[in-house]
């Protein structure tokens, strides 16, 4: 027995999420297939920045997470391992009213987000099913083969959504190249009882270190520290008084926090990778969030960007539908919109990688005095939260700009913003 739907989407992450909940409020048929049993658990840093703002207030949902699993926060503050200050980013810089970062506890948005679908879309959610491959009438893509509970299922749409990860089988299925960039760290995620009350975000960066912290609600405290890619177990093999003594080395006005650490299940690790594709799309088919362009965490972008993504392709997709053209060069329209600021955040993310993650001494000493000079340059500074708030699309730094970062010329318009 065939299935017929509109839009079948791969992937129930927070881009696959989003688009299936954008479509059902659009009135249009859609079916999202995710390959896990249920919705996430377990551990996970979530930030909201204004972009995400926006992307859940259009979806109605923004004013509906539980107050008691979310904090606003106003200023992150940029730090030497050890404490010394570097620079202090003030959101409220933004225009109002999405001028804070929104810091959740683990799962709380996806899950609202999953539950209004179920709600919009009865049936149209599958957990527990695995995406086998594409249906074809010959170049064009007619929907999926998939695996239910160990039954072959099969779903005609006139468009398929590739949202399954950076690994993605979609992707693959399509025959796009994806090219796997595997970074040579990742990050440890914790996340304990405050002992010290924090109302602002810190960031940390030494020599070959990187330490974030963010207040959350319920007087918890999010932290991630960076580690080498796939040492998790080789940090654990070392005990929490290890852990707990690096941590409060970095931040040391935050020592007794650290101790509420007792249990490596407050813990969990967090690989990074970056993937770049020539196309994102096909002949009935295209690619959102990870599966087209996963991006390194720096730029605190990754899960916001597929929620764009999905958006967009929300915002296309009914004139698509009415047209009924799902040629790849109609669906290009989607990328043409999405991919400059994709890019953009990508190779921000990719230099932040190079400057932030250092232990060189002297690319430490030019990261340094780049923050420095942040802190007493409203333009820049400007320029760089917006990247980083999701924004904008064009890099925040031109030449003259890095010169300027570097202290190597002066800014006589570091005040105009």
């Amino acid at each position: 027995m065939t299935e017929r739907t509109d839009v079948v989407v791969v992937g129930a992450g927070g881009g696959g999420a989003v688009l299936g909940l954008a479509l059902a409020q659009k009135g249009l048929g859609t079916i999202v297939l995710e390959q896990a049993s249920g919705p996430p658990g377990g551990l996970r840093g979530e930030i909201l920045q204004p972009n995400g703002q926006q992307v859940l207030a259009r979806l109605g949902l923004l004013d509906k997470l539980p107050s008691k699993a979310v904090r606003s926060v106003r200023y992150f503050h940029f730090c030497r391992a050890g404490g010394a200050h570097l620079c202090t980013v003030d959101y409220e810089m933004l225009p109002p009213p999405y001028n804070r970062a929104v810091v959740t506890l683990p799962n709380v948005a996806h899950h609202v987000i999953l539950d209004t679908y179920e709600q919009a879309a009865l049936g149209g959610l599958r957990h527990g099913t695995s995406f086998k491959g594409l249906r074809r009438d010959g170049s064009r893509v007619t929907g999926v083969w998939a695996e239910q509970q160990g039954k072959a299922v099969e779903i005609e749409a006139t468009l398929v959504v590739g949202a399954d990860g950076a690994r993605s089988k979609v992707r693959e299925a399509l025959g796009i190249p994806g090219t796997l960039h595997l970074y040579e760290d990742g990050y440890l995620i914790g996340l304990v009882d405050q002992a010290e009350a924090l109302e602002e975000s810190l960031y940390f960066v030494g020599r070959g270190e990187i330490l974030g912290v963010f207040p959350a609600a319920d007087r918890k405290l999010y932290f991630f520290l960076m580690i080498p890619a796939g040492s998790y177990e080789a940090v654990k093999a070392k005990g929490l008084p290890a852990l707990c003594e690096t941590l409060t080395r970095i931040a040391p006005d935050l020592g007794q926090t650290f101790r509420n650490l007792t249990d490596w299940s407050q813990t969990a690790y967090m690989p990074t990778g970056r993937v770049r594709t020539p196309r994102w799309v096909a002949d009935g088919a295209l690619l959102i969030g990870d599966a087209a362009h996963a991006m390194n965490p720096h730029v605190s972008q990754g899960r916001m960007q597929a929620m764009m993504d999905a958006m967009t392709v929300a915002d296309l997709a009914p004139e698509w539908l009415a047209r009924g053209d799902m040629s790849a060069g109609t669906l290009a329209e989607f990328e043409r919109r999405r991919r400059p600021q994709v890019t953009m955040l990508q190779r921000l993310a990719d230099e932040q990688v190079v400057f932030w993650n250092t232990g060189n001494p002297v690319l430490m000493l030019l990261r340094d005095r780049v923050f420095r000079t942040l802190d007493r340059n409203r333009r820049l500074r400007y320029a760089v939260l917006e990247a980083t708030a999701g924004l904008r699309a064009q890099p925040p730094f031109s030449v003259w700009d890095r010169l300027v970062a570097g202290g190597f010329v002066p800014d006589f318009s570091k005040d105009r913003v």
